[in-house]
């Protein structure tokens, strides 16, 4: 009759045990997968961010690549050259000029737009439509745009006469004929040799253009306050 109750009793004692192991078991089972999918996620959300910082580091490596083949075109066919400058604009506030190429005949006030894709956009419109694969934005007549630039460096050199020139430096496509003074960069070269100045009052180029470099606002403070500019417009 003893034998009997503890021989009974055994299962019920290990029973607790048994409960026991089990739900660690579980447990344990249960984390691995979630685990396994939180480092999978994180790793593709690294792959994503590496891959994005990857092209926009490709994008800014390709852009420098084409300033550089530009200038050192515009070197060679002006005779000086200015880069990414400051002055007053031509109708107050400031004004930056991507390039002032001086020639033997007069100024080229010149914009780069630096991409690829297909540009849609007339001489009067106020904005132009570029197309690059799926994307799709708008943007300032850039022939507009310039026509400010190009007033302001008539401000400081007003007996100089100044051409509005575009530049596309990229893989660009017009649906037609692209507007009078918008280029791309492969035909720069062309385009500078037949470009024909007006007459001009000019005796003394050599002055003319230390007037200008006098003119350009080098000072941090001024580039300060044309970005404070950008930004309230």
């Amino acid at each position: 009759m003893l034998l009997r109750t503890l021989s009974s009793s055994v299962p019920l004692i290990s029973l607790p045990a048994i409960a026991a192991e089990s739900s660690s078991v579980t447990g344990i089972t249960g984390v691995g997968p979630a685990m396994f999918l939180f480092l999978t996620a994180l790793a593709l959300f690294l792959s994503l961010l590496l891959r994005h910082a990857a092209g926009r580091l490709a994008q800014r490596l390709l852009m420098k690549l084409r300033q550089h083949r530009i200038e050192r075109l515009l070197k060679r066919k002006g005779r000086a050259l200015l880069k990414d400058f400051i002055i007053p604009g031509a109708y107050g506030g400031l004004a930056r000029v991507d390039y002032a190429l001086l020639t033997n005949g007069g100024i080229f006030c010149i914009r780069t737009i630096h991409g690829d894709g297909v540009v849609f956009g007339d001489k009067d419109d106020a904005q132009w439509t570029h197309v690059d694969g799926v994307g799709r934005r708008r943007f300032l007549n850039p022939l507009i745009q310039n026509e400010g630039r190009r007033r302001a460096l008539g401000n400081i050199v007003p007996e100089a006469p100044i051409a509005n020139l575009v530049v596309f430096t990229g893989k660009v496509e017009f649906p037609g004929t692209p507007p009078q003074n918008v280029i791309l960069r492969r035909n720069l070269g062309r385009y500078l040799a037949k470009h024909a100045f007006g007459p001009s009052r000019v005796e003394d180029w050599n002055t003319l253009w230390m007037n200008l470099e006098a003119a350009v606002q080098r000072d941090d403070a001024s580039r300060r306050d044309f970005e404070a500019q950008l930004s309230f417009g």
